[in-house]
């Protein structure tokens, strides 16, 4: 289960203070279970673990021995945004650093993505792979014509069209229940479907179809990160100052609002998590935003960023504080030998295992960060595994939508993002744009 320190953050704020944010939070926390505040045709994620329904799991592991049984080596899976982060940042959590380079131990497909750029060189070198696998695609989108993973996809379909008589059963679709160019595309072309809830925005989607059919394909426990998660659920749906989530968004609401502090980086020191770092940027980013208020979510992935970032974090502009994923314990083991030369002088860590020395690293740049004013919370989890990362997935989406609440936004919108769609569109000279792409012009000529 996942536990939360945040005393490395409120020792740089008043007892007052701290006292004032977890009412603060409270309040917050009754908005959102209530849900009568703003976005809450959008809280369908809040009963995810628990309301799952056994036929949806059964389907996605249907879905992916079907694929196992055709000898599918590689998943295309087609989606931006919340489309693809959150599966992302649990295959490669779970998945073998070197996954790439080594064969599936138990006969799985390696999953790749694409749909979330415009870059010519990724998709042609996308074909390059593919024309060496045996290939299937999973496309995520509720309508079907968001530019990005709707190129991606057309030239996906047609090389599976093109090269497989059973083109059909190697591409499934996460779309709208009744609507859309791709629900239409998907009756048409008998592909199998799964639904992407309408009350459920795509940054909160990880544990719907929309994360858990790539996972589950790629031969992980969906069914375990449900439990996760629902565990998590249990937990967070106490009101109460010991709730971790509410101690989360009030720390980090006191300190953006009342020490200054305009930057969270998230803290991962297992490479493995990068993608976590990713996953999180997008959900408290667009939740938070708008209306010239938020805080700006970054991440950093140690000790190698130490090497990079570290001095600004450690002597910049004191507008940071850091959110710790702390991993209290490696799922392998590796143990440093003794060397009769020690040339790199290292044999005082001989018999000692690299995780120890990890530990002692990231509590030595904790105790620096804190010397240099750097708050710092802390988020632990006993392992990398389905289990736990199905509990920091409700964890962090539970206490975004309290953190959101109480800086006084809605976090289910996101308004912003269609400025440079519209923008895209007229330079690209979309049908039903001409009025814009005429302004546009004229705007750059000048």
């Amino acid at each position: 289960m996942i536990k939360v320190n945040v005393k490395d953050c409120l020792c740089f704020a008043g007892e007052q203070s701290r006292k004032e944010y977890i009412a603060k939070a409270l309040d917050a926390f009754d908005v959102l279970a209530s849900e009568k505040g703003a976005g809450n045709d959008f809280l369908g994620w809040k009963a995810l673990p628990t309301d799952t329904p056994e036929e949806l799991i059964a389907g996605c592991e249907a879905v992916r021995d079907l694929w196992k049984a055709k000898g599918v080596e590689l998943v295309v899976v087609v989606g931006i945004g919340g489309s693809y982060l959150g599966a992302r940042c649990a295959i490669e959590a779970l998945s073998s650093s070197f996954a790439k380079q080594l064969p599936s131990p138990n006969g799985y497909p390696e999953v790749v993505f694409a749909g979330n750029n415009l870059s010519e060189e990724y998709l042609a070198e996308l074909f390059d792979l593919i024309a060496l696998k045996n290939t299937a695609c999973i496309v995520i989108s509720k309508s079907g014509t968001t530019t990005e993973p709707a190129v991606a996809f057309r030239l996906v379909k047609e090389y599976i069209d093109k090269n497989y008589s059973d083109s059909s059963e190697r591409i499934v679709a996460i779309t709208d229940a009744k609507r859309g160019a791709l629900k239409t595309l998907s009756t048409q072309e008998g592909y199998r479907t799964f639904v992407v809830p309408d009350n459920v925005g795509g940054r909160f989607s990880v544990l719907t179809p929309v994360g858990l059919l790539p996972i589950a394909v790629a031969g992980f426990d969906i069914r375990a990160m449900l439990q996760g998660a629902a565990e998590m659920q249990k937990t967070l749906c106490v009101k109460g100052e010991d709730n971790p989530a509410i101690q989360y968004a009030a720390a980090r609401n006191l300190m953006y609002s009342e020490c200054g502090k305009k930057v969270e980086i998230m803290v991962t020191y297992n490479p493995k998590l990068q993608y976590l770092g990713e996953w999180w940027k997008q959900l408290y980013g667009e939740s938070e935003g708008k209306d010239g208020k938020g805080i700006f979510p970054a991440s950093v992935t140690n000790t190698a960023d130490l090497h990079s970032m570290g001095q600004f974090i450690q002597e910049g502009e004191r507008i940071l504080m850091e959110t710790v994923i702390n991993v209290e314990k490696a799922n392998r083991s590796v143990v440093i030998g003794s060397d009769p030369q020690n040339l790199d002088q290292l044999n005082f860590l001989a018999g000692k295992h690299v995780e120890h020395c990890g530990a002692m690293a990231q509590l030595g740049t904790k105790l620096a960060h804190l010397d240099g004013g750097v708050p710092q919370m802390e988020v632990s989890i006993e392992r990398i595994n389905e289990y736990n990362l199905g509990s920091l997935f409700y964890f962090f989406e539970f206490a975004c939508g309290v953190s959101a609440y109480l800086l006084g936004v809605n976090p289910f919108n996101q308004p912003g993002v269609e400025a440079y769609k519209k923008n895209m569109f007229a330079l690209l000279e979309k049908p039903g744009y001409e009025e814009a792409t005429k302004a546009i012009k004229e705007r750059l000529g000048k």
